[in-house]
Formats: C-alpha cells, sequence, structure tokens
C-alpha cells in the first residue's frame, strides 16, 4: 500500500472509518471542539442562500445548487459559521444591501449558518465568472483546451484576470477579514475551488495567524497543460494557493500534479514529495486527498419519497428487458456524445438487442449562457435524433431523453439501471456514481472513465472504460447487460460497501481533524 493510499484509508489515526450513525455522533463532537475555539468562515462562488425576488419585489430564499452546498449540508444544520459567497443575482443584491449589509441569519428552516454576500460590479462579476473562469480554468483543468471548446488568450482574456478575477478574489478576501476582525480570534478560513484560488494569499496578508484549508473540486492538470496560459498567471495561482495550511484535492494524481506544477511555476520553493508539503515565503502547506461523496442515508430517502416513487412509475413503462441510464449535466467534459455512439454501435454490432435495450439520458442543462455549452447541447440532441431515426421502431425508441434539472426523477431512473455509464473526459470526482449503487434495485452494473475522479476509489466493483474509446465502451456495455447474476451481486456490493464507508460524514471528519491538529 502507498502512502497516498494508506492516507485515504486513515480517518482519524486509528483506521477505517466508523458507521455512519457513529461517524456522524463523532463528527458533531470534532466539530464542536473545533469551533469552540476559532470562528469558521467558508466561502465558495455559490452559497448555501439564494434570494430570488418576489412578483412583489421582496426577495425571497431558497435553498442553494452546487455540490458544496450539498456536500456542507449537515454542519449547515447543525453549527453555527459564516458563509460567504457571491451575490449571484438582484434578491442577493437586494438582501445585502449592494454589500453593505452585515453578516444576516439564513432564512431557511433548520439552518444554523450566517450568510455574508460579496458583492461587486457586474462587469467585474462578468469578466471574473465569463471570461476568465468557466472559458479558460474550466476548460484548462479539465484537459479540454481543443476546438472547438477553447479561447484563445487575448486582451479581454488578461483585462479579465486583473480586472476581473483578481478584484472578485480580493472582496472576498476584504469580506472575510472585516467578519473574522469584527469577532476578534484569528479565523478558519476553508475556501472553495476555481473561483477562488487568490483568496488564501490576500487573507493571509492581512491575518496572518489565520488556519486558511482550500479544496479543489476539479482536476488538477500536469504542468505542460498549466503552460498553456500566460506564465505568470499560473506563478501567481501557485503562489496563492501555498499561502495556505491545507490543500486539498479529490485524487491522488491531482496532488503529484499540484506538487509538480508548484515545482515547476514557484522557483525556490521546497517541494516535499514524500509528505506531500510545499514551503513558500515562510509558509508551509500540506497537500491531501479528501474524495468527496454522498450522504448515504439522505440519498435513499429520497430515492424512496413518494414524488421518486411516482416518477419511478413513470419511468417503469420505458425501460426494456435491459435498461442503460446516465446522468449528467450537459457539459462537454461529460463525453455524453461518444456514451451514445458507442450504444449505437453496440445495438448495430448485436441487432438481437433492437427493442430489448433502453438508453434513459437524464442531462441537466448547464451554463446555457456559454456559446461552448448551447453548441455540445445541439451536438447532443442531434446524434440522439440520428440514433432515433436510423434504429427505432414505432414501438421503441433506443434513446430517451429527459432534458430537465429534476434530481428526485433522476433518482429513480437510477433504481432502474441494469447499467450506469460513468464515461467522463476528464473530472474532480463524480457523485452520480456513488448514488446509483445504493439506491439500484437491480444489482446495476457501474461503467466508470479511468480518467473519471471516482475511479480511484470504487475500480475493484467496476468495469473501466477509456472515455474516447468507443468500441471498448461499446463492449464494456455489452458486457454489463450480458453479465451474469453472480457476478453482478459481487460488484454490486464491492461499491455499496466503498461508498458506505466514505461518505460524506467521512469526508467532513478527515478535513476537520486535520485543522483540529493545527490547533
Amino acid at each position: 500500500m502507498t502512502p497516498e493510499d494508506r492516507e485515504l484509508k486513515v480517518v482519524d489515526g486509528k483506521g477505517e472509518a466508523p458507521s455512519q450513525d457513529g461517524n456522524m455522533a463523532e463528527l458533531q463532537e470534532l466539530c464542536e471542539r473545533v469551533l469552540s475555539q476559532r470562528p469558521l468562515l467558508l466561502a465558495s462562488n455559490r452559497g448555501p442562500v439564494e434570494h430570488q425576488m418576489t412578483p412583489e419585489g421582496r426577495p425571497e430564499g431558497r435553498r442553494g445548487s452546487g455540490s458544496v452546498v450539498t456536500a456542507f449540508n449537515f454542519l449547515i444544520q447543525s453549527s453555527e459559521f459564516t458563509w460567504v459567497a457571491s451575490a449571484m443575482g438582484e434578491g442577493d443584491r437586494a438582501i445585502a444591501n449592494n454589500g453593505l449589509a452585515p453578516r444576516l441569519k439564513s432564512p431557511l428552516p433548520g439552518h444554523k449558518v450566517n450568510l455574508r454576500y460579496v458583492v461587486t460590479p457586474r462587469r467585474v462579476y462578468h469578466k471574473f465568472y465569463n471570461v476568465f473562469c468557466n472559458p479558460l480554468l474550466w476548460f484548462l483543468q479539465h484537459y479540454m483546451w481543443n476546438p472547438p471548446y477553447n479561447p484563445n488568450v487575448d486582451a479581454s482574456v488578461h483585462d479579465a484576470w486583473e480586472t476581473g478575477y483578481i478584484p472578485v478574489n480580493q472582496a472576498f478576501a476584504k469580506v472575510i477579514v472585516e467578519d473574522a476582525r469584527r469577532n476578534g480570534t484569528p479565523p478558519i478560513v476553508i475556501g472553495h475551488d476555481y473561483h477562488l484560488y487568490l483568496m488564501p494569499e490576500f487573507v493571509r496578508q492581512e491575518i496572518p495567524e489565520a488556519i486558511i484549508q482550500h479544496f479543489v473540486h476539479i482536476p488538477w492538470p500536469t504542468p505542460r497543460y498549466w503552460q498553456m496560459i500566460p506564465h505568470y498567471i499560473t506563478h501567481r495561482i501557485c503562489s496563492a494557493l501555498c499561502h495556505t495550511n491545507i490543500l486539498g484535492f479529490q485524487t491522488p494524481q491531482d496532488r503529484r500534479s499540484f506538487l509538480d506544477t508548484a515545482e515547476e511555476f514557484l522557483p525556490g520553493a521546497e517541494i516535499d514529495h514524500h509528505n506531500f508539503t510545499v514551503g513558500w515565503k515562510g509558509n508551509r502547506t500540506e497537500v491531501k486527498v479528501y474524495p468527496i461523496s454522498i450522504n448515504v442515508g439522505e440519498v435513499q430517502r429520497i430515492a424512496n419519497s413518494p414524488r421518486a416513487l411516482e416518477s419511478e412509475a413513470k419511468l417503469l413503462p420505458l425501460c426494456s428487458e435491459k435498461t442503460i441510464v446516465r446522468i449528467d449535466r450537459a457539459e462537454p467534459n461529460k463525453n455524453i456524445v461518444r456514451g451514445f455512439k458507442a450504444y449505437e454501435l453496440m445495438l448495430n454490432r448485436h441487432p438481437e438487442l433492437k427493442g430489448k435495450v433502453t438508453f434513459l439520458a437524464f442531462l441537466v442543462p448547464s451554463r446555457t449562457h456559454i456559446r461552448q455549452y448551447q453548441r455540445y447541447m445541439d451536438e447532443i440532441q442531434q446524434v440522439v435524433q440520428q440514433i432515433n431515426r436510423s434504429l427505432g421502431t414505432e414501438d421503441w425508441q433506443p434513446i430517451q431523453t429527459f432534458i430537465e434539472n429534476n434530481y428526485t426523477q433522476a433518482i429513480a431512473g437510477m433504481k432502474l439501471y441494469d447499467a450506469l455509464l460513468v464515461n467522463t473526459i476528464m473530472e474532480g470526482m463524480n457523485l452520480v456514481a456513488k448514488e446509483g449503487p445504493v439506491v439500484n434495485e437491480r444489482n446495476g452494473v457501474l461503467i466508470v472513465s479511468a480518467t473519471s475522479g471516482v475511479h480511484h476509489q470504487l475500480a475493484e466493483g467496476v468495469l473501466t472504460v477509456s472515455p474516447t474509446d468507443i468500441e471498448g465502451t461499446m463492449k464494456a456495455m455489452y458486457q454489463a447487460i450480458t453479465m451474469s447474476p453472480e457476478e453482478r451481486e459481487q460488484r454490486a456490493s464491492l461499491l455499496g460497501e466503498s461508498i458506505r464507508r466514505e461518505d460524506i460524514t467521512n469526508w467532513l471528519h478527515r478535513q476537520f481533524q486535520d485543522i483540529a491538529d493545527l490547533l
């Protein structure tokens, strides 16, 4: 067992994680102990509450979207801390009084969290989000700098860095520093994802005693890939992240890539590849691996809710003898088109399967205001129409698509699969691959790309494919739907055990234990 594998198995220095119930109680005690010593400020682009304007012109709070909100739901309901987030719309701006309001209590029932909104000029935020974060950083870090998705680094990108990305990160740091100084005790600051790479350095400059952790949800590419963008940008990003105490990634490969990138772009940095640390400008950063996970009990409750059972009843007539399912945001890295082409190839190679296998695809529109995403959704719909037109009959359509943001319906679909396809090109983690096996009722087989962040954890129980290998993906689909009941049951059992052992409680526990060790 390598040091990296061993780290993933250790929760609190005592070996494997306890049961879900036991770990929940232990996590509660740990959080109380940590937060009794220092206040917590959590920062992410999207917050736990988004305010929409009612027809009467009044801001009304609703649960925020996104994986960060879901991951911290336990803490939101159990502990008092402050969440700093961007004002996403007019409702957030109004409730924040354009940034002049102090921290607010969450208006949602059960929430103990306080809210602070970062309000930046709309043009600044547009450059930050729509010019720099998504078209550039997101595509770069997903190894997708290729036509037709790559942006040119022109004057607008340099400008977006200087007058969008930097100012928004400074604005987040300013709010955090203001809130921390009001409290008087150096805080724990936990930042999230690619939107806020520069924030740790700005906070460290003002509050040297702060404990700063940052977690990167998306992949971290190799140094050669970071050379695709200007050197000064990569240098500044690495430097800022090395002002943290703890820097977390989804996989061991992401951690290795970051250490290599820091070594390449931070001359003079002290890189320890054995202990996974970076020494930079008097600071020591521990680089950790924290694969994000799911709340197993909550997912299972949703799967058995009246709404899910109603959706399941509507989906059942669409299923055939065998059913293949995929659930994705409609983003280019999800590799949806190749998955459909592999399915088409299987039907042509094995014509006896026509009418006996149906593909249910639950696709959530994503970032529809960005042209690359619009183009990809058009491509998806074109290939579905072509396959259904060429292979379908009056009684059977090979592919049934559900293009909407309906999580409960998607969970219902997970209960019905004989094969669940997760053939993503590159991603930090895939929670669908963890949700499916804990709700599926058919001992369904999971097909996963070797390049998906979830593969490292679940490799023993899945069929592994290369994301660009249409022939190989076709063979995996065929193997999945023709697999013996005994092997299906064995694989399903392996997956269920692994996912329950390393659930979202385990993910939070490991991070708070590492923070506690610094107090």
